[in-house]
């Protein structure tokens, strides 16, 4: 196997990298770092930017990858929302858990509050799934600040609306799977299901546009689908609260795929709700081949932007990358990856279509996960493919890098997850080895990456995830610092020298 490895020619060439005089970028780079302006004082509009589950190893590959979709080496690229002034660091435990979720992470970023991990917005004395303990322990959302003020607000997700972070923008649950009323335990009677209280907040707060998935929470069980007419509604109470959104306002709209949101006009005065899918939107990846169609993040985000901003007193809006995490649990880094390219669209769309004199960007993520960057490749070695690295001279190699087994290996790989080969115990007297695997096999699309530890669903990292700034108050998002202070710094923003 090992001379199978060592005589191995490449199936992808690296591209060769560009000589660069690096003298000249690190002066060119302390410059631009010196001229940097701090802004102080109030901003109109505060844009949140959150990838689920993206950490910095994540960033580093998603940069590569994208940059070798376009021919290049990919090392040299950079991400737009890495070309934001302000970089920190955000210290992701909730009170109860070293690795968290997103329920605990979100809450705490919208809320000021860190709290349990599974629970939305109730302080962290409330047992998960315990009703009648969090009456009365509900936290208050950046939304009340943003009503107090005349702000509009807005929240997008390829997740679920229903699912935990976009949900901590507008509701309160002991239990983040409380999304429809049908998944409310018995004894639950006092506490409202996650899809009723976006209603509920709509009817009440200026909450003007929000798009994701999950439409099978609103409608009753029985009500076909429109795009998917094998699935039905889940709600047992017999509510329709597609129908009870356009109840709000004649002038509400709602649309479920790509042809009723290209129909949208910004400059409609309704509030506008877009459920593109029965549960999670699809991987971008995978967009093209939707059935009924449905916008990429980036083209959601702009028309919110567009929309929220007829508003003269300003908004705040949320934008969730909600399934970097997903694809990261199945093992999947390619779909991981290419989610977190369309997400860096979105941040792109918004730096293009608002100014930093008074709107707030944040672009961060909730929590990481075990997905790590390994062996030594050479400069341009596919992000997706099997180690090569130089050889002697330093110079491109051409082999495959082997592991002690004698198999090659990705440069990706997960800690843990369903590409482990270790799935079941071994039978007496032999030995589970890890597969051999081909460059083909690897850069698919549906490829898993190979895991150490065996698990259905790749789990969530503890490690801190970066944050990125610009705008007034932007400079206070430096260092490290607890998750929850993002918050506070997004509140004096929206309120300074009020």
């Amino acid at each position: 196997m090992l001379s199978l490895i060592m005589t191995a020619t490449l199936n992808l060439q690296p591209v060769e990298p560009p000589v660069v005089d690096w003298q000249k970028m690190g002066e060119e780079t302390l410059a631009s770092a010196k001229a940097r302006e701090t802004r102080t004082g109030q901003a109109k509009n505060v844009i949140l930017f959150i990838a689920d589950g993206m950490d910095i190893t994540t960033i580093s590959a998603g940069r590569i990858h994208d940059g070798q979709n376009r021919g290049e080496p990919g090392e040299e690229n950079i991400l737009a929302f890495e070309t934001l002034p302000y970089t920190g660091l955000s210290k992701t435990y909730t009170t109860n858990m070293q690795t968290p979720d997103s329920a605990g992470t979100a809450t705490a970023m919208l809320t000021g509050h860190k709290t349990k991990s599974g629970v939305i917005n109730v302080d962290q004395t409330v047992p998960r799934g315990d009703c009648s303990a969090s009456l009365g322990k509900e936290l208050t959302s950046i939304l009340d600040i943003v009503a107090a003020s005349g702000r509009h607000a807005g929240v997008i997700s390829t997740a679920r609306l229903t699912h935990a972070t976009p949900a901590t923008l507008y509701a309160q649950s002991a239990d983040r799977n409380w999304e429809a009323d049908s998944d409310l335990p018995e004894g639950a009677d006092a506490c409202s299901d996650i899809a009723s209280q976006l209603i509920a907040t709509a009817e009440k707060h200026p909450l003007q546009v929000a798009f994701g998935g999950g439409r099978t929470n609103f409608l009753p069980a029985g009500a076909k689908d429109p795009e998917y007419p094998d699935k039905s509604g889940k709600r047992t109470d017999g509510r329709n609260l597609l129908a009870e959104w356009k109840e709000i306002s004649r002038r509400n709209g709602y649309v479920w795929n790509r042809e009723g949101f290209e129909a949208l006009d910004p400059k409609s005065k309704g509030q506008i709700l877009g459920l593109f899918e029965p549960s999670h939107m699809q991987y971008e990846a995978d967009r093209s081949s939707d059935a009924g169609g449905e916008p990429s993040i980036a083209e959601m985000t702009g028309f919110a932007i567009d929309k929220l901003s007829r508003n003269k007193e300003g908004y705040f809006l949320l934008v969730e990358g909600g399934r970097v995490d997903h694809a990261h649990h199945a093992g999947n880094a390619a779909r991981a990856l290419t989610d977190l390219i369309a997400f860096d669209d979105a941040v792109e769309t918004a730096i293009a279509k608002t100014d930093p004199e008074d709107t707030l960007i944040i672009v961060t993520a909730d929590h990481g996960h075990t997905l790590v960057f390994q062996g030594y490749p050479q400069r341009g070695n596919p992000i997706l493919g099997l180690v090569r690295s130089t050889d002697r001279s330093g110079a491109p190699g051409t082999t495959l890098m082997p592991a002690s087994d004698g198999k090659p290996f990705t440069t990706l790989a997960y800690g843990n997850g369903p590409g482990s080969p270790f799935t079941r115990p071994p039978e007496e007297g032999q030995q589970i080895e890890r597969p051999f695997v081909t460059e083909e096999e690897t850069v698919a699309l549906d490829y898993k990456q190979q895991a150490v530890i065996p698990g259905f669903s790749e789990t969530h990292g503890g490690q801190d995830v970066p944050i990125y700034a610009t705008g007034p108050q932007a400079h206070l998002l430096t260092g490290v610092v607890e998750q929850n202070f993002i918050y506070y710094v997004m509140k004096e923003a929206l309120t300074a020298d009020e």
